[in-house]
């Protein structure tokens, strides 16, 4: 079992670059991101983790289906096709769709997510 507790001390991270080395466009920036992966790998149908960014903006088209709950931070997300925006604090969660084209607004210093994706269909 992985916790993922918003009083709980905070993992160390490892640094991943910018948005555009996690396939990701920079709106507006600079925006560092760092992330650790604590289940699965990166070629695995299910992973998942902690993943953190600094301010500012950034549109990514995502690769995979994800469950992530925030857990510092305030951001809003913007559903490209619909126009739709929601606002995001610690405890807030939310599921995006592979393929859906999102834009990232983290209105504080950073913020930080714990997340599951999946990378290709589950029968069942």
């Amino acid at each position: 079992m992985i916790a993922f507790r918003l009083d709980m001390t905070r993992v160390a991270l490892e640094a991943w670059g910018r948005p555009e080395d996690i396939g990701a466009e920079t709106l507006e920036g600079p925006i560092a991101v760092s992330g650790r992966l604590l289940f699965g790998s990166l070629d695995a149908p299910v992973s998942g983790g902690l993943y953190a960014a600094t301010r500012g903006k950034y549109r990514v088209v995502y690769p995979f289906d994800e469950h992530a709950t925030l857990l510092d931070g305030d951001l809003a997300l913007t559903d490209v096709k619909s126009g739709e925006t929601v606002t995001y604090g610690p405890g807030d969660s939310w599921i995006i769709a592979c393929g859906t084209e999102v834009i990232w607004d983290i209105r504080s210093n950073h913020v930080r997510k714990s997340y599951l994706a999946v990378t290709q269909a589950q029968s069942g």
